[in-house]
This record gives structure tokens, C-alpha cells and sequence, in this order.
């Protein structure tokens, strides 16, 4: 049994991890194809999931040779989505019971999401845990290199103050999974986009964050 560096951090994805997002922004960057011309299928998104939504509606592009105007097709998807965020948007169930157990762990938290500012601050103000109630938040645009890099996490213990092996990283999707592993960051990932079998390179995988618990993340060892 080999033993890990005592954990003091969870740095949480958004999207897919805190809050039911993925089909909504599924929902917004098919509609934004749509208004230009271009019939795409959800699933032609699952191999960006995670990486930002320049890739997102990028690699959707590319697959299909279709010339995109990435940034401004990132700014229409963004506002189709923060147009649907109101009525339909939640907290995954146990989201907040997760935060509040961390905090009482005295476990420092953050989120690291490969989106937009804009667009973490209406998640987050929608799901009631807004950027203020966090110890620290960051975007994409807080980097240069998105998921599968592992900037942002990298990024985020460096602004919370403690080593990258102190920190755990809680994720859904298989690009989140790969930058927390290339971070040197422990990883419980949800199934809530993937399937668990693919999200097997992380250290704990749970079907639901409601089934994620302080010990899955703070554990003191490792087989």
C-alpha cells in the first residue's frame, strides 16, 4: 500500500459535476449549428466535453469541414444557453450537502472549469453556490492551455496555496480526468456525462457526486 500526501483541497469541475449543464450547452451549440445551416448530433460533442467551448463547437466543425467563425459562434452558443439556464438549469442532487461536508472538513474548495466566465457566474448564481462562497474560481480563460492540460488545476492549488498532490479534483468528463491526472491530483470522477467505464484512469469513480462522499475524497492511502 503506498501512502498519499494528506489531502487539504477539492477543486470541482462545473459543468456535468455541480450542475446538470452539459445538456443544456448540447442544447444551445446544436441550435447555434442550426441557425447557420449545419445539422449536428449530440453525440458529435462528446470527444470536446470538458475542453472548453471554442473546442467544443470547434471539433464539431472540424469533423464536419464546416468553416467556422469559432468566437462568434462560442458567443451565440453562449447566448442561447444563458437563455435557457433560467427555467431549466439545477444542482445536481447532493451537490451542496458534498460542499458543506468538505467545509466542515476544513478542506479549502475551489472550481476549475474549462468555460467562459460568463458563463460559470449564471451556473454558479443559479445553483446557489455563487463565485463568492468559493475559495477560489477559475475559467478558461484564466489559462492559455485547456483541459486535457493540466493548467487549471495547477493553476488553482498554486491560488490556494497548497501543492498539487494535497489536491483532489472531482470530475465528469474524460478530458477532466486526464488534466487532474497530468496535475498529479488525485480524481474522483461522476458518471454523469460518461459512462463509468470510461472514466476508469480516475482513483474513485461514483455513479452520482450524491454517492460521493469526504472520505472518497480525502482518503489517506491509495492500493
Amino acid at each position: 500500500m503506498t501512502h498519499s500526501p494528506l489531502i487539504r483541497a477539492v477543486i470541482f469541475d462545473m459543468d456535468g459535476v455541480l450542475a446538470d449543464s452539459e445538456p443544456l450547452i448540447n442544447e444551445a451549440a446544436i441550435a447555434m449549428f442550426a441557425e447557420r445551416g449545419l445539422t449536428v448530433q449530440p453525440d458529435d460533442f462528446l470527444p470536446f466535453v470538458g475542453a472548453g467551448e471554442e473546442r467544443y463547437v470547434g471539433g464539431v466543425a472540424e469533423k464536419y469541414g464546416y468553416p467556422l467563425d469559432v468566437p462568434a459562434a462560442k458567443r451565440r452558443t453562449y447566448e442561447i444557453y444563458l437563455d435557457l439556464v433560467p427555467a431549466k438549469l439545477q444542482a445536481f442532487p447532493g451537490v451542496h450537502d458534498l460542499i458543506r461536508a468538505c467545509r466542515q472538513a476544513g478542506l479549502r474548495v475551489a472550481v476549475a472549469s474549462g468555460a467562459d466566465a460568463i458563463k460559470v457566474a449564471a451556473n454558479l448564481q443559479k445553483i446557489g453556490l455563487p463565485p463568492e462562497t468559493w475559495d477560489v474560481v477559475l475559467t478558461g480563460e484564466s489559462v492559455t492551455r485547456n483541459k486535457p492540460a493540466p493548467d487549471i488545476f495547477l493553476l488553482a492549488a498554486e491560488k490556494l496555496g497548497v501543492a498539487a498532490n494535497e489536491c483532489v479534483v472531482v470530475e465528469d468528463a474524460v478530458n477532466g480526468v486526464r488534466a487532474a491526472k497530468a496535475a498529479g491530483m488525485r480524481c474522483v470522477a461522476v458518471a454523469h456525462t460518461f459512462p463509468a467505464e470510461r472514466l476508469q484512469e480516475a482513483d474513485v469513480v461514483r455513479d452520482t457526486i450524491a454517492l460521493v462522499s469526504v472520505s472518497d475524497l480525502a482518503a489517506s492511502s491509495i492500493e
